[in-house]
């Protein structure tokens, strides 16, 4: 079994970058579609099509979801997406022939090489590029651009790599992707900090504890930053089902990164069900916090 969101049947994830400026996007793409639930828990997201995804709209289900580069500028790029499921005859149908399911999030990534954003022709190579095949932990796709620990500035921050886990009990999987492009470090389950902010030596300083000792720090909003989680499983769920799922996933974040869902954050969880196996939602969702924990750490590189 991959170790990654393609351990689900029916889930192709795709990637493309632009390797010299520093970003790039990722999408996770289904032919028959996907229930979806999301939790946005940071304080600055740039997300698109949440709205649809809430528990009284009437759309229950998704044919991509789209994480990207370039801030909210990025969010354009979706189109691309639109564009590659419409041809194919994939979307919600309508009188005027099908509208693609599509929703979004970014990451900030303009100060890390250039201030490039992905564009519709990058989607729209990214869902050329989708794929079953077991996916990288390297530095591609909307990971192209994502560091983590920014407190004492990009120069001394660690980069991080795109992240993913999966975890199979009987005839349940449930699996994660992660984007962490986080102001904090990442930890470990013994509290070790695998990547994060660092001193001129190279030493990691310990980003919470550096914020705790120093009364006077102002963060401001100079380095935007965002952790991106799509949790994928076979289980069948509906759509109030999949928003529990992600918000239970929420504590996978917690317990990898030292500080989440502050004004600086944009964290969000998507959560995508393919509904071929009865699971219990409970172990469902303590499933998935455990995994997405699991990507997150991966994603340290």
């Amino acid at each position: 079994m991959n170790n990654d969101l393609t351990a689900i049947k029916g889930i192709k994830v795709g990637n493309a970058e632009l390797k010299e400026a520093g970003t790039g996007c990722t999408v996770i793409l289904s032919e028959t579609g996907l229930t979806i639930g999301a939790e946005i828990r940071g304080g600055a997201p740039a997300t698109r099509e949440i709205a649809l995804i809430s528990s009284e709209a009437v759309v229950d289900k998704a044919n991509a979801v789209f994480l990207t580069g370039g801030s909210a500028f990025g969010l354009d790029a979706a189109g691309g997406v639109m564009k590659y499921l419409s041809e194919q005859k994939i979307g919600f149908k309508t009188g005027a022939g099908v509208v693609p399911i599509v929703p979004a999030a970014a990451i900030y990534d303009l100060e890390y090489i250039s201030a490039q954003k992905p564009d519709q022709a990058l989607a729209y190579q990214a869902c050329k590029n989708a794929n079953s095949k077991a996916l990288q932990s390297s530095s591609l796709g909307a990971a192209a651009g994502a560091v983590c620990g920014k407190i004492n500035g990009m120069d001394l921050a660690s980069k991080t790599v795109l992240g993913h886990a999966a975890h199979k009990n009987g005839p349940l999987i449930v699996a994660a992707l992660a984007v962490v492009n986080a102001f904090f470090d990442i930890k470990d389950h013994k509290n070790n900090i695998l990547a994060g902010a660092k001193n001129k030596k190279g030493e990691f300083i310990d980003s919470q504890k550096y914020l705790l000792n120093n009364p006077q720090l102002k963060l401001g909003f100079k380095r935007e930053n965002t952790t991106l989680v799509v949790v994928a499983t076979n289980a069948i769920l509906n759509k109030n089902q999949a928003n529990r799922v992600s918000m239970m996933s929420h504590s996978g974040l917690s317990r990898s990164l030292n500080a989440v869902h502050t004004m600086l954050d944009g964290d969000a969880v998507f959560t995508l069900a393919t509904n071929k196996v009865e699971a219990d939602i409970n172990q469902i969702g303590i499933t998935a916090a455990e995994v997405v924990r699991k990507a997150i750490v991966s994603a340290a590189g």
